[in-house]
Order: C-alpha cells, then sequence, then structure tokens
C-alpha cells in the first residue's frame, strides 16, 4: 500500500482544498492528512474560524481522506512519515522547497494551487461583504 501524507488548517474549507486532497489521494492508495491543532496555530499566531475538532469532522467525511491527525509542531514531519510509513508527503507549491528535507524519507511533491481561491481571499472577501 502506498501511503501519503498532507499538512494544513484546513479551515474554511473551499474547492481548492478538495482539489488539493484529490490529486494528493491519486498518488497512493491512503491518504492521511494532519491538521494543525489550536494550540499549534496559537503558537503560529493563527485564529482558525472552525476548531481542532470540527475541522477534524468535516476532513474526515471527505472521500479521499483516509485518515486525520493532529499536528501539534514544526518538527512533528518527520517522526509522522517515519512512523506512519510515509511514500510521498504532499504540500500546495507555495511552498516549494520548504520541506525537501523529507527527501530523505520519501517522495516530496508540491502541487499546483487551485487558481482564484484561498481561504486568505474568502477573508478578504467577507471583510468586504456589506
Amino acid at each position: 500500500m502506498k501511503k501519503v501524507i498532507t499538512y494544513g488548517t484546513f479551515d474554511l474549507l473551499h474547492w481548492g482544498h478538495i482539489n488539493l486532497l484529490k490529486r494528493a489521494k491519486e498518488l497512493g492508495d491512503h491518504l492521511t492528512v494532519a491538521i494543525s491543532s489550536d494550540e499549534f496555530n496559537a503558537i503560529k499566531n493563527k485564529k482558525s474560524y472552525h476548531s481542532f475538532d470540527n475541522r477534524k469532522m468535516i476532513l474526515e467525511s471527505i472521500r479521499y481522506v483516509d485518515e486525520v491527525i493532529a499536528e501539534e509542531n514544526w518538527e512533528q514531519k518527520v517522526t509522522d512519515v517515519v512512523n506512519r510509513d510515509i511514500d510521498v508527503f504532499v504540500m500546495g507549491d507555495d511552498w516549494k522547497g520548504e520541506f525537501d528535507f523529507l527527501k530523505e524519507y520519501c517522495d516530496v511533491v508540491y502541487l499546483p494551487r487551485t487558481i482564484g481561491i484561498s481561504t486568505s481571499k474568502i477573508k478578504k472577501d467577507l471583510l468586504h461583504v456589506k
């Protein structure tokens, strides 16, 4: 079985997230999604609209996702890849090069972002709704 993993906050889920998850799943047989815990988001000075538990529930309902785990810290990626016997690490290409250190343990793939959508864009657009 070929195992794939990706990481993210996955707040305000949109079709760009779904495209990423679908393409990630196409790279293997089992897709694990590691989502930032609320505590880790606080360390990163990020605030999610949805709680960790709600984001986890939403992701678990997506057919491309086989497993959802918590990301608690920056260093966790190597441990996850090794302990879960991961074959492919996937991230959006806005992170290109940032995770090349994982090539020692698995394949690293940076997928192109979906044009025209992002969580940041949604938040910005909502601020301008009258």
